[in-house]
Parts: structure tokens; sequence; C-alpha cells
């Protein structure tokens, strides 16, 4: 397929963050975008504002005609009517992760994969090319701050895109850099187990580098890679490291040590080979940067993303100035609101690995105060496979407040609730609520440090809780 050629686009599902990063796309391109979704949201009315034609009723009677090309998500159902007219019709309908496949093999793409860390680490990535005046593309995972949108246009052959695991997405993309930030487990509804996920997942998306490609590996996870040529980068390991890391005034400081020749390949003349490679084991150091962003994870995915940035032909002054003033995304570690007081947090973090790195990066910005978070779970499924890691990293706060299942795509698990979260808590200072009677009982409550955690709707309480303690 052209996309070259497409002229009238319609999205199924085109409210998601990955759906209408690519509506954005191929609406830079001047296609004309039509979709349907769910519910209207603060999002969809953005899209709807940049010309794109959107309805909320899911009836195949309001479908425009002389569609080139339906772009499906998985999060919607197969039973769709929508969908159902769309595979009978014989118009082309391709999976989001299909499209992108195809951006990704004709252009120089930079693939961050990972259970956790993409949206971060891809988003930064973005943000040091511009910063470097090297203008990518960007298909993020969130609404970066810096560019107020989860698309970015760009006016070079390089992307940035966020390769997702779900549903094997990622296998879609052929890159020129992958980075793979973790591999615990998630998504064992597609996968089965951990070891299929590292089998069928990870290590098959990057298999699809392209000839001559860069792989860069959390410290760590080198054994599973054996067979392959990579790099690694981490906190105090790795080939691309911070170190000496540290909390002044409010900045995470650190010192990156990086290979002093990571763009060897590309300016060396050819005579001057063998001199360069008895000095490929040299290192630079880059003292004192400083990062807006909070916790070791966020260090390391700073790291991760240096080292894609380096590899694309960003120097020192460019990462320097990047990572100073990288406002960071909607929703990862967001500080919504601060007085005296109150400090109020809001996360998307939604596995018990996230939830440990956000409450941690807490503990780390506000030692001493209490901190009181709110969770909304998200899937059935997830719920009933990290039942007990949920229930062992909620007990790290000193108060929580728990909310029902957000299901998202699926359908209900029995036996399956927040309960058995709940029930596994050895935390006493805690309580179930409903999304009726949340606000309710949060206004009731002593707080300090407030987090609201979780990947579901529970960030449409996030504007009335600002609210509220703007006027306490």
């Amino acid at each position: 397929m052209n996309l070259d050629e497409l002229k009238k686009l319609y999205f199924l599902g085109i409210g998601g963050i990955g759906m209408s990063a690519l509506a954005r796309y191929f609406n830079s391109r001047s296609c004309e975008i039509h979709g349907y979704d769910k519910t209207e949201t603060t999002l969809t009315k953005k899209l709807v504002a940049e010309g794109m034609k959107i309805h909320y009723e899911e009836n195949p009677a309001l479908l425009p005609p002389d569609i080139d090309l339906v772009v499906w998500t998985p999060a919607v159902p197969r039973d769709n009517l929508e969908l159902q007219f769309f595979n009978q019709s014989g118009i082309p309908v391709k999976k989001r992760a299909e499209v992108l496949g195809l951006i990704s093999r004709s252009h120089r793409t930079i693939a961050v994969a990972g259970t956790h860390g993409k949206t971060t680490t891809s988003t930064l990535v973005a943000h040091l090319l511009h910063t470097a005046g090297i203008s990518c593309t960007a298909f993020l995972g969130g609404i970066s701050k810096n560019f107020g949108s989860n698309f970015v246009e760009g006016g070079s052959d390089w992307v940035v895109a966020e390769a997702d695991e779900y549903d094997r997405s990622f296998l879609q993309l052929a890159p020129k850099i992958a980075v793979l930030m973790s591999m615990d487990p998630d998504h064992l509804d597609i996968y089965g187990d951990a070891k299929q996920i590292e089998e069928t997942g990870f290590k098959e998306f990057l298999r699809r580098v392209k000839p001559g490609g860069k792989i860069f590996l959390k410290s760590g996870l080198e054994q599973s890679f054996e067979n392959m040529a990579f790099e690694t980068f981490g906190v105090e390991a790795g080939q691309y490291r911070a170190e000496n890391l540290r909390v002044e005034n409010g900045w995470f400081i650190f010192d990156l040590v990086a290979p002093a020749f990571h763009l060897r390949a590309q300016a060396i003349p050819v005579a001057a080979r063998s001199t360069v490679e008895n000095r490929i084991h040299e290192e630079v150091r880059w003292k004192g940067l400083r990062f807006t962003m909070p916790g070791r994870h966020n260090v390391e995915n700073a790291c991760a993303a240096i080292a894609a940035a380096m590899q694309a032909g960003a120097g020192e002054e460019a990462v320097r100035k990047g990572l100073a003033n990288f406002k960071g995304i909607v929703r990862r570690f967001e500080m919504v609101y601060r007085d005296e007081q109150h400090v109020f947090i809001d996360d998307y973090a939604h596995h018990p690995t996230e939830i440990h790195s956000a409450v941690q990066a807490a503990r780390e910005l506000f030692p001493g105060r209490k901190i009181t978070g709110i969770f909304q779970p998200h899937l059935y499924s997830r719920t009933r496979d990290f039942q007990d890691g949920f229930a062992r990293e909620l007990d790290k706060l000193d108060e929580i407040i728990l909310m029902d299942i957000y299901p998202a795509r699926e359908r209900p698990i029995p036996g399956i609730s927040s309960e058995v979260i709940f029930e596994k808590m050895k935390n006493p200072d805690k309580v179930l609520v409903t999304k009726a009677n949340m606000l309710e009982v949060l206004k009731s409550k002593d707080l300090d440090v407030l987090m609201t955690i979780g990947a579901g709707d529970i960030d449409t309480f996030v504007e009335p809780i600002k609210r509220w303690l703007m006027k306490r």
C-alpha cells in the first residue's frame, strides 16, 4: 500500500493515544480524517478543532463515502457494528500497528520498547533531537508538555515511535535504532507467560532492526540477548550510564559516561578505521547534567534517550539543554498542584513496577511526608495476574483509596474485583470506593502529598481535585 496516495481515512477508536497520533500524522499530510470513538474526551475535542470529523455513535449509517483506508485498534471489539460493516465492504482495514510499520520501513526509525518507560523515553528522544536541530517526526504514547501533543511533525527522515508490546503490535516495526527499557511480565492475556513475552515478543522485535542498525538494552538484560550485538545503558551500569547521581534544589544531577566514539561509523574515513578501533573503549564524561524528572527510573530513561539521540547525531550541548528544559509528559508523575500545605501528583502507573517507581520518586522528593494514594486498577486480567504485586506496592503508601477496576476493552472475570487487592493489603489505612463516592471520601482525609495513580478514567478526577485543593 502506498501511503502517499491516501486521501481519506477513517479511524475506529480515534480517541486512543496511539490512534490519535497516527490520525494527526495523516491530517498533517492534508488527508481528510474521519473517526469513531465511544466517548467524547478532551483529546477528541482537540482533534475536531484540528479539522477532523468524529462521531460517538456506533452506527454504519453515519460513515462517510469514498474511504481509502480504515485504521482499527484492537481496543475496539471485533463485534463493533462499524468494523463489521468495513470488513464486508471491501475497503482496506489495517491495524494501527500495521500502518505505523509501513511508515517505519520508509524512514530511519527510533523505536522504544519495554513494559515500562516507553513514553517518557521516546518523548525525551524526540525532544533531544529537536533541541539538536534534527527535526524528527514522533508518534508518542502520551501528551508531551514541550510539544503540546502526542504527535510531532518533522522535516527529516527520522521517526521516533513508541513500540507497543500489546497484541504484538511492535512486530510490525522495522527500526534503525531499537531501545529496550524493561521486560517485566505484562499482557499475559496475549502472551501466556513471562517466557513467551521474552521469546515471541521482545526478542522478535529486536530481530526486526534493520541491517546496520543499533540496539540499546537496559543493563541487566544482556543475558537474554547474548546472540545479538547491542550496547547497554543504566544508572551506575552500562556503556551509557549515569554516575554521581544526587538531588540538588529539586533537580536530579548526574554525570553521563558514554563511549567516546558513538558516531564512529558515520564519519570515520576508511583509512583511519584501525586507529579508531584501538580507541573504541575510550569514554567521555559529561559532568553535572541537570534533569527535571524525579526518580532513579527517570534517570535511567534519560540514559536510554541520550544513547539513541547521540546515535542519531545529538551532541553534548543539545543533551544538556534538552534535559534541563524537558517538561515531561501529561500524567507521568505530573505535578498538578503544589502549595505550602499540599502536593498533588498524577501518574499513569498501572503495573506494580510502575507504582513502585512512582511512590519511590515521591519519597525521594518529599522525605518524611505523608503520602495518600488513589489507585484505579486497569483491566480485570491485569488485576488477576498481579494482585499480589499491587497489594505489596500499594502498602508502601501511608494511606490508600482503592477504586473499582477500569475494564477498558475487557469483560468482567468472575471473582476478580478491586477487593482481591484490598484483602491482600496489610496497610490498615485503606478504603474501598466507587467512582460515585471517591471525591466524598477524599474530602474527609487529612492530606499532605496526594497521588492519583492508574491508566483508566481516573484522570477525569484530576481537575475536580485540583480545584478543590485550590479552594481549601
